[in-house]
């Protein structure tokens, strides 16, 4: 199973390499939405004195990492509609390797495009006081929460009919950071948008993460992140296997 998830997931990561337009219109949106909020909109929200590239980096990986599963699930779509999972089907390698290579792709190419996010957010005066504890931590809800949306964009990539329809889904979630604490304090949002924006998963993991950068106490919204991650990946893993089996 090792040995064909690392062929299939070597097959994947040549077409990304071969396109390499992939990931860098999946960093040019939140790299954007950066240079706006930091330069633009910056001056105009209260943080309470924070470092505002410190305040906002979060948010924007978790863009990054929304925009990026809408190719793992147009791949998907690709691979389904051309009939090459129904190829492979007849092949003598393990059927769960081909859904984990689309998995082990997804991590990997948002890896990359997350360091190069945080590269750029050095260059405009991300300071970050996190230990290597703490940039463990951050690297590993960051690869969790990777993993919870890649199962998610699974199930439209192995449904959908169209190609739009493939990656309709992370549209929602590239919108749900604006309605947290990703952008500005939730203290400032009117009452049942603020309800919702302290009640979303983003927020907590927004919370989490900044804490971790900025070397502080996590409390409980590393257990509210975790709880969050786990019950939707959980959900979308079930579901996705299940899809799997009924497609192919």
């Amino acid at each position: 199973m090792l040995r064909d998830t690392s062929a299939l997931t070597g097959r994947l990561m040549k077409q990304i390499v071969r396109s390499p337009d992939t990931i860098i219109t999946v960093a040019i949106t939140p790299i954007a939405i950066f240079l706006l909020f930091r330069y633009v909109f910056g001056g105009a929200i209260e943080t309470g004195g924070a470092n505002y590239t410190n305040y906002l980096l979060p948010g924007i990986l978790l863009i990054t990492i929304a925009s990026s599963v809408a190719y793992t699930a147009l791949r998907i779509f690709n691979d389904t509609s051309k009939g090459i999972m129904a190829r492979f089907s007849t092949m003598p390698i393990a059927r769960s390797a081909v859904l984990w290579s689309h998995v082990l792709t997804s991590l990997v190419s948002n890896a990359v495009t997350a360091v190069l996010i945080v590269g750029i957010a050095f260059a405009m005066g991300f300071r970050p006081e996190a230990s290597p504890l703490d940039w463990l931590a951050a690297l590993g809800v960051l690869a969790l929460f990777t993993l919870a949306l890649t199962w998610m964009s699974v199930i439209p990539g192995l449904t959908a009919t169209t190609m739009e329809g493939a990656g309709a889904f992370s549209y929602p979630l590239i919108f749900l950071p604006f309605l947290s604490s990703a952008f500005a304090p939730t203290e400032s949002m009117p009452g049942p948008v603020r309800w919702f924006a302290e009640n979303q998963p983003v927020t907590s993991v927004v919370e989490t993460l900044r804490a971790l950068f900025e070397g502080q106490p996590v409390g409980d919204d590393i257990w509210i992140a975790l709880a969050w991650i786990v019950g939707i990946g959980s959900v979308c893993y079930v579901l996705a296997l299940r899809t799997y089996r009924k497609r192919v």
